[in-house]
């Protein structure tokens, strides 16, 4: 298995499952309705808010995958439009996964030698730091989501 290979197999275990921490984006969401998903913990982002988050720079760095300019700001990385139902909740995970879907593609279609190709700017490093940074962001998330939840849950008793 070639690096964009492994680099794309390391992302869609964070996502849909398979990797060694035995928890995954799917699985953790599975359960999470749109009231859970937009309950505030303490003074910690939400876990729509972490979703968004997340796929904030999955969708932006796929856009450059797919040849349109970075267009990307940390500001904006954390403000989306409200979830107020069940079908906003459905509307962001579905484009969450769609877009998680179309990353794992494009990295798999990448050749080797793209990975150590400045990404946009020498100020963000190369292609395969990108993806690894993403892969550890998003995992990252993922144990905020998990603690989220189980916070929840002991208050709900």
């Amino acid at each position: 298995m070639n690096l964009p290979q492994q680099l794309a197999t390391h992302f869609k275990t964070v996502y849909f499952g398979g990797n060694w921490t035995a928890v995954d984006l799917k699985n953790t969401l599975a359960d999470v309705n749109w009231q859970q998903a937009t309950t505030q913990i303490y003074r910690c982002n939400t876990i729509a808010t972490l979703v968004f988050h997340m796929n904030y720079y999955v969708s932006n760095v796929l856009k450059v995958f797919q040849g349109q300019p970075l267009d990307a700001h940390d500001k904006d990385s954390f403000v989306h439009a409200p979830i107020e139902s069940e079908e906003d909740w459905e509307k962001l995970l579905q484009k969450f996964w769609a877009d998680a879907e179309a990353f794992i593609s494009q990295i798999e279609k990448l050749p080797e030698s793209k990975l150590d190709e400045i990404f946009v700017n020498e100020k963000y490093g190369n292609y395969h730091r990108n993806i690894q940074g993403i892969v550890e962001h998003n995992h990252y998330h993922l144990g905020q989501i998990v603690l989220l939840k189980k916070i929840m849950s002991q208050l709900d008793e």
